[in-house]
């Protein structure tokens, strides 16, 4: 099998091609692999959103259901969030954060320091409203397509 990433591919079934395509892909589309659900609060900004650093989170599933705390690491390459306070213990005694997938995990409370943050998680209500106010053009310029087809018409009848 080839190890290049393909933008052409589309779907299958197949776990196999599923698992390739995901450790084949470039960073900037692994990125998208980090969307986690969003608490019934944040909703308004829809149902997932991609975690970040100081994102207040809940454990959904695994040994550490229902811990609650603030994600201190994203590993993209990994596909892997670290939260503060959900740690393992290792064989030398120490303690390292434990690794876990974004799917399992809840966001309850956002990090909105950056700008480009809170821009991108602003509530979708109005994202809604500002496509209404996009497609009333859009009708028009149809109505007007609907009126220069209807006079070539026209004027075969008048030939005959």
């Amino acid at each position: 099998m080839k190890t290049d990433f393909a933008t052409e591919w589309k779907a299958s079934k197949q776990p196999r091609k599923q698992r390739k395509y995901r450790y084949n892909a470039p960073i900037h589309i692994q990125k998208k692999f980090l969307g986690c659900h969003l608490s019934k609060e944040l909703r308004k900004y829809g149902r997932s959103i991609t975690v970040r650093k100081g994102d207040k989170v809940k454990v959904m599933r695994g040994q550490f259901k229902g811990k609650v705390g603030t994600v201190e690491r994203v590993s993209v390459k990994h596909t892997k969030v670290y939260i503060q306070g959900i740690e393992t213990k290792k064989r030398d005694g120490s303690k390292a954060l434990f690794p876990l997938n974004p799917s399992n995990i809840m966001i309850t409370e956002l990090n909105l320091e950056d700008k480009k943050r809170t821009k991108t998680a602003s509530p979708k209500t109005e994202a809604k409203k500002v496509e209404k106010t996009t497609t009333a053009p859009k009708a028009e310029v149809k109505k007007t397509e609907e009126k220069k087809a209807e006079k070539p018409a026209e004027k075969k009848e008048n030939k005959e």
